[in-house]
């Protein structure tokens, strides 16, 4: 797998784990008081967050991204649903 691929998974994995951590299990947490799914979930969205991040800053350096679309990447990983955005409007359209 290339960066570019491994960025893409990446991208898709966080949104999806941020999804889930904040539209189920801090429900779960603070209506239902569940709190158990809250710290394995919180953990691999923690992870994946990470992974996004550094991720980012290679695929960056590899494909010659300027700071504002770096910047993009990483507010796009701050805001639900943002990762999948980006990986739509940026890589699909440009890197496949």
């Amino acid at each position: 797998m290339n960066h570019i691929k491994i960025f893409k998974f990446l991208a898709i994995t966080e949104g999806i784990s941020y999804i889930v951590l904040l539209g189920i299990c801090m429900p779960l947490k603070y209506i239902y008081d569940i709190p158990e799914p809250t710290r394995p979930v919180g953990m691999a969205h923690g992870v994946l967050f990470v992974a996004y991040v550094i991720w980012l800053l290679l695929v960056g350096q590899q494909l010659k991204w300027n700071f504002k679309i770096l910047t993009w990447g990483f507010i796009a990983s701050l805001l639900p649903f943002g990762t999948f955005i980006f990986e739509a409007k940026l890589l699909k359209k440009n890197y496949e």
